[in-house]
């Protein structure tokens, strides 16, 4: 059974500046999708624009199964000048994702999105171009993308995200991304499964990103602006602050960003550590070891005070009635969910600040999946009054 995005509010028949689908409490009801009808073939696509990795997944409409699956590095890399031929593929001037990463000694590398939202307007137009032309599709076809934004992303931030896609794709919906999380994680098949926790219908998302770490309470219904908080805290914070840590220890050891990230997804925690942690690094050509158990643990501890806080107000603002159930549905997820003993350390910290009971879980290994498999599902469920067309 499909879920359908059942917008009642009148007000909001279309997409504008400011609102994905609704603004209001508007039911996510469940129900089958009413089919389409239409000459042209509609490919409708999940686009979950991230920070540091971008992910698409695409299926064509009465089609089940995904024509398109795609995770890339967001990352754009230009050449430099006066580059000898024949260093870079085919000459290129321009590459992107895990080709840019490769070859980044001859390029200069842009960062189109910075904390969750458009930096560079070009490079992200550039970017987006990129992976429309992954997507092969017959000639007519009509492409309808769902593209995830941060909580509660300001009307400048998604008009943004509008201009760099228009032309790309025909239509597009801008919805927050941990909505589309819990959607993408929801498994409908097990709905008629009592013992079954459905995640849409009464739970708290934390989508921990590169750039942002959105917390937003999903309770059957489009989330209202107070529903959800967006906070410029999330990987790339925790890794300024690694490497802050690092220098002021080791200050003859400069370690590159993209180093410091590759140390931070490999050993971070936060909680107590099983013991020393001690990388191996190059410092002027030679291999050097360091401890870097307690940078490491308070830049990731960190992010888990901030997050600890901000689940804390979501829960003050949900209604006495649903916080029972809410606090046994706490889901982290996002390339931060991967911090070890993050969920158990959260969990303990909320049940000593006096919470019944609290279940914080982990959303699982598919977690850079879960925002654009959710994009995916709500294409196919809006109805066609909540598409806006894009003009370049």
């Amino acid at each position: 059974m499909n879920a359908t995005l059942n917008v009642r509010n009148p007000r909001f028949t279309k997409l504008d500046s400011t609102t994905a689908v609704t603004n209001g409490k508007g039911r996510f009801d469940t129900g089958e999708l009413t089919p389409q009808t239409t000459e042209k073939a509609i490919l409708y696509l999940g686009f979950d624009w991230g920070t540091n990795k971008s992910c698409l997944k695409a299926g064509y409409a009465g089609k089940p199964e995904l024509a398109i699956e795609e995770i890339v590095p967001t990352i754009v890399g230009y050449a430099k000048e006066g580059i000898v031929d024949g260093l870079l593929p085919d000459n290129a001037t321009v590459l992107y994702g895990q080709k840019a990463l490769q070859h980044r000694l001859h390029l200069n590398l842009v960062q189109p999105m910075v904390d969750g939202v458009v930096k560079d307007l070009p490079a992200a137009r550039d970017f987006a171009r990129h992976l429309r032309s992954l997507i092969a599709t017959p000639t007519g076809t009509e492409i309808r993308a769902v593209i995830g934004v941060p909580a509660n992303a300001d009307a400048p931030a998604r008009e943004n995200v509008r201009q760099c896609v228009a032309g790309l794709f025909d239509r597009v919906l801008l919805v927050p991304e941990p909505f589309l999380a819990a959607l993408g994680f929801r498994d409908e098949t097990r709905l008629s499964d009592t013992s079954y926790v459905d995640p849409v219908r009464n739970s708290l998302f934390v989508d921990i990103g590169g750039g942002t770490t959105d917390v937003c309470l999903i309770q059957g219904y489009y989330p209202t602006a107070d529903d959800q908080v967006s906070l410029a805290f999330a990987g790339d914070r925790v890794d300024g602050l690694f490497y802050d840590a690092v220098r002021k220890t080791y200050p003859d050891c400069e370690l590159s960003p993209i180093k410091v990230r590759e140390l931070k997804e490999q050993f971070s925690f936060v909680g107590k550590p099983s013991g020393p942690i001690v990388a191996t690094v190059m410092v002027n050509g030679k291999a050097r070891k360091l401890d870097i158990t307690e940078q490491l643990g308070v830049a990731c501890g960190e992010l888990l005070n901030v997050i600890f806080n901000t689940v804390k107000e979501l829960i003050s603002r949900a209604s006495s009635d649903s916080v029972g159930e809410l606090l046994q549905n706490i889901v982290l997820t996002g390339g931060g969910s991967r911090i070890r003993g993050l969920d158990v350390e959260l969990q303990r910290l909320l049940s000593e600040e006096g919470y019944e009971q609290p279940c914080v879980r982990l959303a699982g290994d598919r977690y850079k999946e879960f925002v654009a498999l959710g994009a995916l599902k709500a294409a196919r469920q809006a109805r066609e009054n909540q598409w806006q067309q894009v003009i370049k």
